[in-house]
């Protein structure tokens, strides 16, 4: 929590949503208070945000609703290969044969509703319908762990490793994998935690190189970070990339092409691509170096949606 906050008796709840996708320059930052606020509390508030020095703040009373359980009942669950997303408010309508998963509504990115969530879903289901088994697997930029969980159910002794750059996601985390039934840990079948920009984390870097990947964040991102993931993947190694637009898939193909990777499989659901990279052997095995930590997100946006 940032230092700033603790000014303010009680603490509001704030929430920043971009205006329009991928435009970083139009956002709505709305902060949620028990009682009305006071001038000081939103001259604080906006003292933070220099952009909007000279916005009008707009103030309104909302009804005394549970907002908490509203907004859950408004996430439907979603089917996606064998897995069942839901929340604790659909906990009982899970069909027969899937995989629950529940994923309450929370702080962070990945509840399975986007499609690129869903998508990587469905693409981790084909992997493990086609046979293939992994040993060492990374989800970087985890969000609230889905797609860990995920890998998990499907192999069940691999060793993995979940990381994000909000520290906020990776205790969101680490409640969803204690929600669920999943093992946090060093060991297989286990689930190693930890806050990291990109690969830059000493956990991440240890453990390569790895034999799948998976990273659900943007397409700018995804570019930048080229280089750092193609060091910790094995050759033959499997890489899921999802988040961009299928605008941009191709430039995000380019970029993984130049480094020895080849394009296995890409699905479509409604504008956001999924894809499914395969690390050719004779490039061989780098040693991992740490990654120089850039990225065109600003901090927090690191995530599963």
């Amino acid at each position: 929590m940032d230092e700033w906050l603790a000014f303010l008796d009680p603490i509001p709840s704030i929430v920043a949503d971009e205006m329009e996708a991928f435009n970083d320059t139009k956002w709505r930052i709305e902060a949620y208070f028990p009682e009305e606020p006071d001038k000081a509390a939103v001259e604080l508030i906006q003292s933070r945000l220099p952009s909007a020095s000279k916005a009008k703040p707009l103030i309104t009373k909302l009804p005394d609703e549970d907002w908490v359980v509203m907004s859950q009942q408004g996430l439907k669950p979603v089917h996606a290969g064998r897995f069942y997303v839901h929340t604790s408010a659909n906990k009982d309508e899970v069909p027969k044969g899937s995989v629950p998963i529940n994923i309450e509504a929370s702080r962070a990115f990945g509840t399975g509703g986007h499609e690129t969530t869903s998508g990587c879903l469905s693409m981790l289901d084909k992997l493990k319908c086609m046979g293939k088994r992994f040993n060492l697997i990374a989800d970087i930029g985890t969000g609230t762990g889905l797609l860990t969980f995920a890998a998990s159910h499907l192999w069940p002794r691999a060793y993995l490793t979940a990381s994000d750059i909000d520290p906020v996601s990776i205790d969101v985390t680490r409640d969803n994998a204690l929600l669920n039934g999943y093992a946090l840990g060093s060991g297989p079948g286990q689930i190693a935690l930890c806050v990291a920009a990109g690969t830059d984390h000493p956990i991440i870097q240890q453990r390569a190189p790895y034999d799948l990947i998976i990273a659900n964040i943007l397409a700018g991102p995804l570019i930048e970070l080229a280089p750092s993931l193609a060091r910790i993947i094995r050759g033959g190694g499997a890489l899921i990339l999802a988040g961009l637009l299928n605008t941009q898939a191709e430039s995000v193909i380019g970029a993984y092409r130049k480094l020895g990777f080849r394009l296995e499989v890409r699905r479509d659901t409604g504008d956001w691509p999924c894809l499914l990279l395969v690390k050719r052997k004779r490039f061989g095995w780098q040693r991992p170096i740490r990654a120089d930590g850039r990225t065109s997100q600003p901090p927090g946006d690191f995530g599963t949606w």
